[in-house]
């Protein structure tokens, strides 16, 4: 059975964001006003830089490059499924590969008993005030209220104290949204598709994490210069 997504569009005062990749900056979106600003997901990168060195030298740069590429993909994949299915489009598995599906159809119930009232999909966020930008996967109302939603994939089930970095991803989205909607979001959720295991949705008040956000981004712009 294919649920029916009710769509509550709240347009933005630009389109898109213009998205740029440099080795030496990492990703970053150009504003309608010309501004360049960094990207949440390379702003959290310092968060991990260290951890992910070690991780590298331990398990050798081939396996660890092909650890990353399986893992992108399949969050890639997953994210496109998610979006079509819940655009009301009946094609949302079509050409897709069994463990895609499977993923797809952990969190599917999740979607159909939990979500509704979309705002927005995909929808490219910038904050003047703060200085970066980002791409939020879902605005939603998730249990009758609005939440910024965010999917992940995952080998193996999380702990909510490994995970900060989602919770303050999805704290600049509600803040963004607000500077461009006046429209307030407090809360978040993540809901993660765990291969060979049952989904898992944390949701997380934005206010426990907008201050994290903040002194990372200072952190950012203290060793980056942006």
């Amino acid at each position: 059975m294919t649920k029916h997504f009710t769509h509550l569009k709240r347009k933005l005062k630009y389109e898109d964001l213009v998205v740029e990749n440099s080795t030496v900056n990492g990703r970053t979106y150009l504003t309608p006003t010309g501004s360049r600003y960094p990207s949440i997901t390379t702003v959290l990168g310092i968060l991990s830089e260290e951890s992910i060195r070690k991780w590298r030298e331990r398990v050798g740069a081939e396996e660890a490059n092909r650890i990353s590429r399986k893992a992108s993909s399949r969050g890639t994949k997953l994210h496109l499924v998610a979006e079509k299915y819940i655009d009301n489009d009946s094609t949302y598995i079509d050409k897709q590969m069994p463990h895609v599906i499977e993923l797809f159809n952990s969190i599917k119930p999740i979607l159909d008993s939990r979500v509704d009232n979309v705002y927005a999909q995909e929808i490219a966020l910038y904050s003047d005030h703060f200085k970066i930008a980002g791409r939020a996967d879902c605005i939603a109302e998730l249990d009758g209220e609005l939440m910024i939603i965010d999917y992940k994939t995952s080998s193996k089930p999380k702990e909510k104290d490994w995970i900060s970095s989602y919770f303050i991803q999805a704290a600049f989205y509600a803040a963004a949204y607000f500077e461009a909607t006046n429209i307030p979001i407090k809360k978040s959720a993540i809901i993660i598709a765990v291969e060979g295991s049952e989904p898992q949705v944390f949701i997380e008040d934005r206010d426990d994490h907008i201050h994290d956000f903040m002194k990372l981004r200072k952190q950012f712009k203290e060793e980056r210069g942006i």
